[in-house]
């Protein structure tokens, strides 16, 4: 299992690229200064009327398939 924390700050306007069909992923940069690419799919819960904000834990197995994706703050 692999542990990397993030942090995303996108605007309601900025969230539409996630619905887009052409987008079905993202990269973010983790804290440690990796790049991490992870399915719009898994984001969407987190999107508000404000936006996308907070900071993020993202937990994947050995295969690197996601175990969980959680705000933490």
């Amino acid at each position: 299992m692999h542990t990397y924390y993030f942090s995303l700050t996108l605007n309601y306007d900025e969230c539409r690229v996630l619905y887009l069909p052409e987008n079905n992923s993202v990269v973010v940069t983790e804290e440690r200064g990796k790049r991490i690419q992870i399915y719009t799919k898994n984001l969407r819960p987190f999107v508000s009327l404000t936006g996308l904000r907070g900071r993020f834990r993202l937990i994947i197995n050995d295969e690197k398939k996601l175990v969980s994706l959680e705000k933490i703050s």
